[in-house]
């Protein structure tokens, strides 16, 4: 069975699908969506704990580094 984007189980066919789909809508089945990986949580908890433990200068210079990659070199 295929699997979609946050890793739930969808069914294959088109007609399927569109069945699973209108169940949901209707509440005759709850769409459960994948508990979020140990890792992520890990990493969650490492990015809070980082921002805490730096200076507001510190993260302001990473913003602006962040910026500058991401819209510097925007072509028009």
């Amino acid at each position: 069975m295929p699997k979609g984007p946050k890793g739930e189980k969808r069914p294959a066919d088109v007609i399927g699908n569109a069945v699973h789909v209108m169940r949901i809508a209707t509440g005759e089945e709850a769409e459960t969506p994948a508990p979020a990986s140990p890792a992520a949580e890990m990493g969650r908890k490492g990015g809070e704990a980082r921002a805490k433990a730096m200076t507001p200068e510190r993260r302001a210079e990473i913003a602006r580094k962040g910026a500058a990659k991401r819209w510097g070199s925007q072509q028009a």
